[in-house]
């Protein structure tokens, strides 16, 4: 019998812009997988409780996405239950600002690994069951710093830039087996990482912004949820901006 279910995994699924693209699955009824990597698993479980409470199945696991042998080792579990992944949403990222003369190679690596090979990883191991069944929606979170660069962000724009070539170029190879692979590039976003900011930064920004404001997780989250859509089937291979006019 043909599981009509759709199963959802998102990475950084607990709290902000992956919390927010969960909840906004929650009409269809899915099956949604939260991945997350917090020490405290308070944020995850809220989540997973928001979500359960709606009347959808839900649950998490604590992976290091930057590990292939852990990310492998949780799509086999995965597929051995539920037979298959419709919606691949890679949102996992940190930050670990520093100018370029003062940055670590431990601050680098650690950007790079989190936010750019985890998509790799995810992508790479849930990709394969996708063919065979010849369809899928991947999307991947990348920023408007990938594309418009930012002092003290050399790790971190280049792994959101890393995620829009990686985008564009999974697409076509896959794009044959009806499977679309997209990004978005949220902008100045309200989440638990941008709350850190000093006041100076921030008002840096919304200088910048055209619309004058800052945007919200829930507004990520409705392109990100069109892309898995079946109103974007014949989109692919692109990078959706969301950023209130910051980058144009």
């Amino acid at each position: 019998m043909t599981d009509v279910q759709k199963t959802v995994v998102i990475t950084g699924g607990s709290r902000g812009i992956g919390r927010a693209v969960a909840l906004r699955f929650v009409p269809e009824k899915p099956r949604i997988i939260i991945v997350h990597y917090d020490a405290d698993d308070s944020a995850a479980r809220e989540t997973v409780e928001r979500l359960t409470l709606k009347g959808v199945e839900a649950e998490s696991h604590k992976v290091d996405v930057s590990s292939y042998k852990d990310v492998d080792v949780l799509f086999k579990a995965i597929l051995s239950r539920f037979e298959k992944v419709d919606v691949l949403v890679n949102n996992a990222g940190i930050a670990k600002d520093a100018l370029l003369m003062r940055m670590t190679e431990e601050e680098w690596d650690a950007v790079l690994k989190v936010n750019l090979k985890s998509v790799f990883n995810c992508t790479q191991v849930v990709i394969r069951s996708m063919v065979k069944r010849r369809g899928g929606r991947i999307v991947n979170v990348s920023s408007v710093v990938g594309q418009i660069g930012n002092p003290g962000q050399a790790n971190y724009a280049a792994s959101k830039a890393g995620i829009m070539g990686f985008t564009k170029t999974v697409a076509r190879e896959v794009a044959i087996r009806g499977i679309t692979v997209n990004a978005v590039a949220p902008g100045f976003i309200n989440t638990e990482m941008t709350a850190h900011l000093p006041d100076k930064v921030k008002t840096y920004f919304l200088q910048q912004i055209p619309l004058g404001r800052m945007g919200e997780p829930e507004e990520v989250a409705e392109v990100v949820y069109w892309l898995c859509s079946d109103a974007a089937s014949y989109v692919t291979g692109q990078i959706i901006h969301v950023n209130g006019g910051l980058s144009m």
